[in-house]
């Protein structure tokens, strides 16, 4: 392997890596907003903490007609 083409993958690894930090960052802050979503749906209706997954959504969905 020539010294260009060590550069060339020494490149290509740091981008990838700066692109997987990127998307870790994205994933986390949008992980931190539903989190904060969710406990402001507890909030605001506080039965919502014992309904499944299925009954919050078909609650919300009545709410919205």
């Amino acid at each position: 392997m020539t010294e260009n083409e060590k550069k060339l993958l020494q490149a290509k690894h740091r981008l990838e890596e700066a692109e997987m930090r990127d998307r870790n960052k994205e994933r986390k802050v949008r992980t931190r907003r539903l989190i904060q979503e969710g406990a402001i749906l507890e909030k605001v209706f506080p039965s919502v903490a014992s309904m499944s997954l299925d009954d919050v959504e078909d609650f919300l969905c009545r709410l919205r007609r």
